[in-house]
């Protein structure tokens, strides 16, 4: 398949399309007021679009974050679609550079064959992560159960979507020793691993960030990799090159499907140059595939590589993808976000 026929499959994906449905919450919550911070901490900035909602703190930030199941999904596989409630997240937390705390969860029952599957999911991935739920609310729904789940977590120093640099190398770090689960693009490394895997994992993406060494990422989400990088350019206003020669994959995988994969663990991050070695080594020694793929850029658009072939997969000048365009907006006017702003 040529790189022009392989990018008009990847544009055309569900998962990217329903990335734009975030343009209805895009224009009803992009300009939010500043916040004064919770005490002992100064007046700042908070934009909305992120991975997770940051409240400012004496100590970093609290974060927050929420996911729903689609309930065809949690209909189809009840167990791992309560796991999974955890599991995306916790990754959401993760890929702010913090550390998750507890949850409660919403779980309006559907099937009762199914309502204790989809709980003892939920309670395995709890377990699995080390992440307590410690409330919620239970309903009835006449039909398919929905799942819905929201975590607490801490960052001392944030990695956000909105600090990626022209210049910077793009990473990926991704667990492949995994396998699909069912017949959609869910690469799931996590119900394999052990708990201690798994919290060492999570933990390094804290580390990096107070390290100095990661500053600016998002989770592959069900955009798939190069969506993704699309809502992370967007947020940062810039660019970005991805080299498909340079990614990781599972062995067996064609480039199509993991490129349009959602695994359980994948982070896509900007890193300085200097720093990209020290991160991907970081990420091997704890059993994880990191790589450079490729190189944020000023010019607003997101362009895969493919040997000598090249393709304009999304132009965010002209083809808005969330709507989320964070503080950074002109990078030829700066270079850092303006003073005052978080983080």
């Amino acid at each position: 398949m040529t790189l022009a026929a392989l990018n008009r499959r990847l544009q055309d994906a569900s998962g990217l399309a329903a990335k734009r449905d975030v343009q209805l919450a895009a224009r009803h919550f992009q300009s939010l007021p500043v916040l004064p911070g919770l005490p002992g901490s100064p007046h700042c900035s908070v934009p909305n679009g992120d991975d997770t909602a940051a409240l400012p703190d004496a100590a970093g930030h609290l974060l927050l974050a929420a996911e729903g199941m689609l309930p065809e999904f949690v209909a189809q596989d009840p167990w791992f679609g309560g796991f999974c409630s955890i599991m995306v997240n916790v990754s959401d937390v993760t890929s702010m550079g913090g550390t998750p705390i507890a949850a409660v969860d919403v779980v309006f029952a559907g099937d009762k064959a199914d309502n204790p599957r989809i709980l003892e999911g939920m309670r395995a991935a709890a377990d699995a992560y080390g992440v307590p739920i410690v409330g919620g609310h239970t309903g009835r729904a006449p039909d398919q159960a929905i799942v819905c789940v929201a975590i607490l977590g801490r960052a001392r120093k944030l990695i956000t979507s909105f600090a990626a640099r022209p210049g910077d190398d793009l990473l990926l770090a991704v667990d492949l020793r995994g396998s699909y689960r069912g017949r959609g693009n869910n690469f799931n490394a996590a119900t394999c691993a052990s708990s201690v895997q798994l919290r060492s994992q999570h933990a390094l993406l804290s580390e990096l960030a107070e390290a100095g060494l990661v500053h600016a990422g998002k989770d592959v989400s069900m955009a798939g990799i190069p969506g993704t990088l699309a809502m992370l350019c967007e947020a940062s206003g810039c660019g970005a090159r991805l080299d498909l020669g340079q990614l990781p994959i599972p062995p067996n995988v064609t480039l199509e499907r993991w490129l349009l994969s959602f695994p359980s663990y994948g982070f896509l991050l900007a890193t300085r140059a200097s720093h990209s070695a020290a991160v991907a080594s970081s990420f091997r020694e704890r059993g994880v595939a990191c790589a450079r793929v490729g190189e944020f850029q000023r010019v607003p658009v997101v362009e895969l590589r493919q040997g000598s072939e090249r393709a304009a997969y999304l132009d965010l000048a002209t083809t808005p993808l969330t709507g989320f365009r964070g503080y950074a907006q002109h990078w030829t006017a700066r270079e850092t976000p303006a003073e005052g702003t978080c983080p």
